[in-house]
């Protein structure tokens, strides 16, 4: 049976080793950054838009996946996107060209979304059907994922080619969806409860309540992304450029943030237990905020990588509770919804702050990161009752 507890079990380790997985493979990308800038030799607002490719495929997926979802089924939709994440990951360092790497980027950005939307749709099944709000684990292996990525690249930045390391990660992640990827196969989503169902059998006209919510929940979700975004796609540059750091180090600033962020979503279910949704999402939008100003202002690399560890803990649940919440009111339409919605925000990222970095400087431009952190925390509180209720 579907639902009981051993499947259940089996379920929630599979889903959690593709998140980790995708975490893993994102990181070891984004910490060869400034190697691949170099090799394109691309200014600060071309890599901007080269790198929005990343986010242009992932958005322009993550509807797409939604109906994918719906007619096939989340597992096997996330199987089929491992594996083509797991091979594109390879492409960046092929390219001379900020063109050619915005080219590859499109079909690595398209299976990175498609992956997010399914096994987060997924993975609300099976927090309603486990009936607590375990969503923050799922998202800690992510960043757990992340960190050790974002370490490996750290300590391989100066003995391995970026086209020797990701083309590892390829290797990797093969493996790794052969062994989990038939866990998903073998086993059907746990069926909703009753009182979700509704939201599920008619996704596509959800009322004007719950349409609205979907749509707050979903302006968290984007205010967070961006500053993930961010952090992946420039604070290794900061450090480097900004700071005088070497690669190596400039690398470890991704993984403190991926580690706070680990240790944040770990205590995530306890602290949305205790504090609740609202709270935890505004307390979480203002420590971001305070982080990042640190991070992004700071004269020294320790300062700097303090505050991308406090901005980590800030971001850590606010994209869990986003997506959760938007799939518990809407199923996997809500989800894409939402995904969308919080990958648009890394759409507008990467292209923003190079701009940005071009017109001002790349310390100022990661201010906006705190910013939209504030926004997030604001809405949050804001929206309180309704989203209470």
């Amino acid at each position: 049976m579907p639902g009981d507890g051993n499947s259940l079990t089996k379920l929630r380790t599979a889903i959690t080793v593709f998140f980790a997985l995708d975490g893993f493979v994102f990181a070891g990308w984004v910490v060869r950054i400034p190697a691949i800038k170099e090799q394109t030799d691309a200014s600060a607002s071309t890599l901007g838009l080269a790198l929005l490719g990343v986010s242009a495929g992932a958005v322009v997926t993550m509807i797409l996946t939604g109906r994918l979802c719906r007619r096939y089924g989340n597992h096997r939709v996330t199987v089929a996107c491992a594996v083509l994440l797991s091979l594109s990951v390879a492409l960046p360092p092929l390219t001379h060209s900020a063109l050619a790497l915005g080219l590859v980027l499109l079909v690595f950005g398209a299976a990175y979304g498609g992956i997010n939307v399914a096994f987060n749709s997924a993975a609300v099944d099976l927090v309603a059907a486990m009936r607590r709000p375990i969503m923050p684990s799922f998202h800690a292996a992510f960043s757990l994922g992340g960190m050790i990525g974002a370490g490996l690249g750290a300590l391989v930045a100066g003995s391995l080619s970026p086209t020797r390391h990701l083309l590892l990660l390829t290797v990797v992640g093969l493996l790794v969806t052969a062994v989990a990827g038939p866990t998903l196969l073998r086993h059907e989503p746990p069926a909703p409860p009753e009182r979700e169902r509704p939201a599920q059998d008619a996704p596509r006209r959800p009322d004007g309540r719950t349409r609205g919510l979907v749509l707050v929940f979903g302006l968290i979700a984007g205010c967070t992304a961006y500053g993930e975004g961010a952090l992946a796609d420039w604070g290794a540059l900061h450090l480097e450029e900004d700071l005088a750091a070497s690669p190596g180090a400039a690398a470890i600033g991704y993984s403190c943030f991926a580690l706070a962020m680990t240790v944040g979503r770990l205590t995530g279910t306890t602290l949305l237990e205790r504090l609740g949704r609202t709270r935890t999402v505004v307390a979480g939008g203002a420590t971001a905020a305070a982080g990042m100003l640190l991070g992004s202002l700071a004269p020294a690399l320790w300062a700097a990588l303090l505050g991308y560890a406090v901005t980590g803990l800030g971001l850590a649940n606010l994209f869990p509770v986003a997506v959760e919440r938007a799939g518990a009111l809407a199923g996997p339409g809500g989800v894409a919804t939402a995904s969308t919605l919080g990958y648009g925000g890394m759409l507008l990222g990467p292209p923003a702050i190079g701009f940005m970095a071009d017109w001002f400087s790349l310390p100022a431009a990661l201010t906006s990161v705190a910013i939209l952190a504030a926004v997030a925390a604001v809405i949050g509180f804001a929206t309180r009752r309704a989203a209470a209720g």
